[in-house]
């Protein structure tokens, strides 16, 4: 399970979420995924872009630096979407529409990453 809090401004971001490591689950995605509910959510590691293709729901991209920094946020991507790249991205967090504002994720916040 994964965890992800933002430090700067004391909130959970993810109580429930997934890694994608590997080809396989990068691959996958959220692709089919009818309901995010909030609270989840997939972190994909070595990855500085993402894609929406064969995706049902809007998701909250946020792009994280190796130091766990948020450097860049797409709120509400909708589906056959392409993000452009970020070279200053290590990692790339989907979350549920409206997970950034809720939590009131922005640039330069610090996120602590706990894998269970």
């Amino acid at each position: 399970m994964l965890r992800i809090d933002n430090l700067t401004r004391n909130t959970t971001v993810i109580e429930q979420g997934r890694v994608a490591d590997n080809f396989l689950t990068k691959f996958r995605g959220l692709m089919g995924v009818r309901h995010l509910p909030q609270g989840d959510g997939l972190l994909i590691t070595g990855c500085n872009s993402v894609h929406t293709h064969f995706m049902r729901i809007p998701i909250d991209v946020l792009y994280i630096d190796k130091h766990n920094r948020v450097v860049d946020i797409d709120p509400s991507m909708n589906a056959w979407r392409i993000g452009r790249a970020r070279k200053s991205a290590s990692y790339v967090l989907e979350v549920p529409s409206g997970t950034a504002e809720r939590t009131g994720c922005t640039v330069g916040d610090q996120l602590l990453i706990s894998v269970a």
